[in-house]
Formats: structure tokens, sequence, C-alpha cells
């Protein structure tokens, strides 16, 4: 399974490593690094590299490539799924998962990883589980055990390993019970020049926040669950129920946790949230171009759109940008060639606008093409594929939950082409 964990920060420097089976030199990071020079952006790194003895599996998360070593046949995606995991429970210890939270708690990220692999292979990978058996870093705590020499692992092996439903521990008791779930959806969308949808797909979780005594079982059921394509659960849905119903079934974990992805992939079914009326040419004769922008809402059902910010990757020729924003302000840096204009929450009955004239160096050829915009955006209280939670039943306990459902929508990778 895996043999090796590898931490690298995006400077390329191994900050961290673990090994499970035996030491695997840092050289084989090289082919790893060969990779990274060649790609564009960090997260256009190939997820898996084959090298002559292993193979290469990594994530980029929070400025971090995490990569995994592995020497014999393994489902890449399982691996995948477990970096995830990895950085998900330092990100749920430690309030963020940076180079420098890593290396500030580094004996409980240590005793975290021998946790959750056992000779390389899965064993406790719920935050739950894990609680138990390691305690939480506090400034408190860490005093003590500088004093005494103690560590953060606990005595006992925690209750939910034994049980059934190993992803929530026993005896859990709070003054206020509550479940709240965000329904966050990304929209992947390409346009081409007159605004027609290219391809355009959306990515969604629901992310729970259950904090619910004794042992309870939830139904959730949607108004609309035949829009979702390609689903993914926690292990605590019963997937035969929503074979037949359609509906989740489940005994939640305690805490914070993702319970489902989906995939809506059918165009018809995707809103695009605004539309863009672009111009931007550059001229054969004179060091000059025009650029002229204007960006509106168009299927937000009424739901205003926040944090919307454009980038352009401008050619290289490009040495300079005078223009006007009529919302929001802009940015050129001459070193990268990235022009950002961010305009922040769309004003429907004043359309933001953005023109002027780019200056190109001197001599140099007109550009063969016309740089793409990416677009950034936020949406709250929207789904924009139309899923809509219906209710939330309990089941097990007396006591009335308090209950809530928020919907947000941002821009994945959106591109408009001119």
């Amino acid at each position: 399974m895996i043999h090796s964990l590898f931490l690298i920060n995006h400077l390329g420097d191994i900050f961290l490593e673990k090994h499970w089976k035996s030491v695997i030199s840092r050289g084989v990071c090289d082919y790893f690094f060969e990779a990274k020079q060649k790609a564009a952006d960090p997260e256009n790194v190939p997820p898996v590299l084959q090298t002559p003895h292993h193979s290469l599996i990594s994530i980029y998360r929070d400025k971090i490539f995490f990569i995994a070593v592995i020497q014999t046949e393994v489902p890449p995606l399982f691996v995948i799924e477990f970096l995830h995991r990895v950085a998900d429970t330092f990100q749920d210890y430690f309030g963020e998962c940076s180079e420098g939270v890593i290396k500030d708690n580094v004996v409980t990220v240590y005793e975290l990883l021998e946790e959750m692999l056992d000779n390389g292979f899965p064993l406790a990978t719920e935050s739950n589980i894990l609680k138990e058996m390691i305690r939480p870093p506090t400034i408190l705590r860490s005093v003590v055990n500088t004093l005494t020499g103690g560590s953060n692992v606990g005595d006992t092996l925690p209750t939910g390993q034994l049980s059934n439903v190993p992803w929530r521990r026993a005896g859990v008791k709070y003054t206020n019970n509550e479940a709240y779930f965000d329904v966050i959806e990304e929209i992947d969308a390409i346009l081409d020049k007159s605004g027609a949808t290219v391809f355009a797909e959306i990515q969604g979780v629901i992310e729970a926040c259950v904090r619910l005594s004794g042992m309870p079982d939830l139904t959730l059921s949607f108004m609309n669950p035949r829009l979702l394509d390609d689903v993914s659960f926690h292990p605590c849905v019963r997937f035969k129920r929503w074979e037949s119903e359609r509906v989740l079934s489940f005994i939640p974990p305690d805490g914070n946790f993702t319970l489902m992805t989906y995939h809506v992939s059918s165009q018809n079914l995707v809103a695009i949230p605004v539309y863009v009326k672009q111009s931007i040419s550059f001229f054969e004769t004179g060091p000059s171009g025009r650029l002229d922008l204007t960006i509106g809402p168009k299927q937000t059902m009424g739901k205003a759109v926040e944090g919307l910010m454009v980038t352009i990757h401008m050619p290289k020729a490009v040495l300079s940008a005078n223009l006007t924003a009529t919302q929001g302000h802009y940015t050129y840096d001459l070193a990268t060639k990235v022009l950002v204009w961010d305009i922040g929450k769309l004003n429907p009955q004043k359309l933001p606008n953005l023109r002027g004239t780019l200056t190109t160096q001197a001599g140099a050829p007109k550009p063969e093409d016309n740089p793409a915009l990416n677009i950034d955006l936020k949406i709250q209280q929207l789904a924009i594929s139309g899923l809509k939670v219906s209710r939330l039943d309990m089941f097990g306990e007396k006591y009335k939950p308090f209950k809530g459902v928020k919907y947000l929508t941002k821009a994945g990778k959106f591109q408009v082409r001119t």
C-alpha cells in the first residue's frame, strides 16, 4: 500500500516525511519536481506519476503538496481520498493546514499519521475516533506535556472502534442540540466569444455540522434528488435506502463532516449566473490595443452576485494597461502579466465596465490569440443546480434539535474565451 508520505511546500522544499514499511530516499521526489516545473500551475501537476520502481500519487491543498509513494498496484483514487482525509484531519485538529502550523505541531502530526496508517494500510481515519486516541493540542496541554514529558495519546481504546458505528463515539451529550447543513456548489464552465456555453458542469458537496446528544438517526430528503449524478457518500449513509427512495438515512458522526458529494453534468441543467460582453483587440500598427469588458447577472434567481473578480493572463508583449473601471478597482502585474479586476458585489442597475488601452512592446508582433477571462464569484443562498433540501427528520431521540440549511454557489474553473 502506501510506503512513504512527503509534504512539500509551494517553493519545492520537503518539510516533513513519514515512512511506514521502509525508508525511501527523498530522491524519488525528483520525478515530481520535474513534472512541477513543466506544469504552468500547481493544480496542473499530474496527480499520478510513474517512476521506474515507484508510483507517486499527489494532491495540492493549501499551498502544500501531499505525495504518497507506492510500490504495488493500488487504485489511485483510494490513495487520493486518503491524502485528502489527512489534510482534513490536520485542518480539524489545528484550525488550518499550513506549513507553519504543521511544523509547530510536528509531534501530534506524527502521532496522527501513525494511527491513520498501519503498516501502510488505512486504519483510523474518522475524526471522532482520532480525537479519543490523540487529544487535540491546546496551550495548557502543551505546557503540561513539556513539564511532565507526557504526550497527547490516550490510554484507552476509543469506544467507537469497537461498535458497528465506528464514526460516532458513545455517550455524546450537548446542552444545545443542533444540526446544520451547507449545500456548496462549484460551477465549472467555458463560454465562447458569443456567450454560448461550450462546456458546463456542477460539482456539489453537502457539509454537515451535527452536535446531537445520544445516538440520533437522521433522514434528509430533497425536493428534486433526480438532478444528482455520480454521488459519493460518507460511510454513515445507508446506500440501499438512497437507491430505493432517494433519501439520505444515516447515524451522523459527531461534529463536522462531509455528508456527500455529487455531480451535475447535464449541460441543460447548468445555469450560467453571469454574462460577459467583451472586446479585446491588438492593432497591427502601433504599440497598443484596446480592452472593453461589461459583466451582468444572467440566471441568479434574484440573488446577489458577490466577490466578483476577473483575472486575465495577458500576452507577454503587453507592458502596461491604462484602464477605467466604473466599479471596483484593477491591478496589472508587469512581472506576471496578470490583470485582475476586483469588482466585489455586482450592481444589476449599473453594470460594471472596464475599458481603456493596452500598451504593447514596440516592434513586437501582434499576439496570435486573445487571452481568456477567468471569473470568480459567489452567490449566497442559492444552489445553481436547483437542488433543495425538503426536510430533516430525527428518530431514536425525544428532544427537538435546532435545524438549518445554507446554500452557496461559487465559481470553480469559469472561463470566457475572447
